[in-house]
């Protein structure tokens, strides 16, 4: 019972409270500007990390510039929060862009997108300084959207997730009712799967039911939040389903241009901060908690076998040409981020030296 209760707080978070919160003015006691910016996540670390970058712009502004976090669902539903910073009744949102897809398939590819042999790091180098962030705009004003979005906290690849047996080869995937969400859905089903897309809270129960087979949501702390140690005992390592992927920090366009140019600044750099700060602890928080699986839970770890990697690449191509072929958005982002990747990842490949080589040498 007491588990179920604590699953149940971190799954809600403080959702009344948010929302009562939420009547306070913009302009807040005469001393500074507060931003409302409510979150995909009721609890867990990825409300901690919402709340450390809202700790950055607070801290570097000396308090003239307060972000308040809201946590999920206190004003809006997850899947309206775009809409509802777009129109102000949010003044900004943390999510990730593959929550907001359907409005657009070229937004998975900022984050959730193919993987052209690169990570998250090098995706948001791109985004940085390989045009990425001024494509997102030009999305942005296609789509009429009111909104500005800042990236950060790269995210390790995802597990292709828990399995109620070990997955040895590609054939097994087909025919199995497995939950993921955004332009991964399509690619898991291009391989053969049954795809449900559910949102986090609502994972760990439907694989009780027996609704889905498998699932996948991000990593070893957040899956081990939501209790997929007590419904399956396989969890799977590495995959191209998502193998890249940040935070979206979007703010009601109105409200940021209306900021000093000092606040704005303070924005930009504490979201560029955010990605050092989100990798070195939640790497640390994900491998204590990898640990905790295997040896307090019980949970047997396996490396997803090469041949399921090879079909999901290959499933990733059919997708992504059969958006492109459709959307010449797409097919521009698509082909901006190969160029990047190609120049970028063809140095790293060459320069980087075999860090396994070097950690099976000391701890196999």
């Amino acid at each position: 019972m007491t588990n179920s209760l604590n699953r149940r707080k971190f799954l809600r978070g403080t959702a009344v409270a948010g929302a009562a919160t939420l009547a306070a003015p913009a302009l807040a006691d005469g001393h500074g500007t507060t931003l409302k910016m409510q979150a995909a996540w009721g609890g867990g670390i990825f409300l901690e990390n919402a709340q450390s970058f809202a700790a950055r712009v607070n801290e570097m502004s000396g308090g003239s510039l307060t972000i308040e976090v809201l946590s999920v669902d206190s004003v809006v539903k997850t899947s309206q929060m775009q809409d509802a910073v777009h129109r102000g009744v949010l003044d900004a949102a943390h999510y990730v862009p593959a929550y907001w897809y359907g409005k657009s398939k070229a937004t998975s590819l900022f984050g959730t997108g193919p993987c052209f042999g690169w990570s998250s790091q090098e995706v948001l180098g791109w985004v940085y300084a390989g045009g990425g962030q001024e494509l997102f705009d030009e999305l942005m004003d296609s789509l009429r959207l009111n909104v500005v979005s800042f990236f950060n906290s790269p995210m390790p690849a995802q597990p292709l997730g828990w399995f109620k047996n070990q997955i040895t080869d590609a054939s097994q995937m087909e025919g199995l009712k497995y939950r993921t969400v955004g332009l991964a859905a399509d690619v898991m089903l291009e391989m053969g799967m049954s795809v449900v897309q559910l949102p986090g809270g609502e994972i760990q129960p439907a694989m009780k039911s027996g609704l889905i087979d498998a699932a996948e949501f991000n990593n070893p702390t957040s899956d081990r939040d939501f209790g997929m140690q007590d419904v399956a005992k396989n969890y799977m390592l590495a995959s191209y389903h998502q193998s890249q992927e940040f935070f979206e920090v979007t703010i009601n366009k109105d409200k940021f241009n209306a900021l000093s140019d000092e606040h704005k600044a303070i924005i930009k750099n504490a979201s560029m901060a955010e990605n050092s700060g989100f990798y070195w602890g939640n790497t640390k928080r994900y491998s204590d908690d990898l640990i905790k699986l295997q040896e307090a839970d019980g949970v047997a770890v396996h490396r997803t076998p090469t041949s399921v990697m090879e079909a999901q690449l290959v499933a990733w191509d059919a997708v992504a040409n059969r958006i492109a072929e459709d959307d010449p958005f797409f097919a521009k982002v698509m082909e901006s981020q190969k160029t990047y990747a190609k120049e970028v990842m063809g140095y790293l490949n060459l320069n980087q030296p075999d860090y396994k080589l070097a950690y099976d040498h000391y701890f196999s």
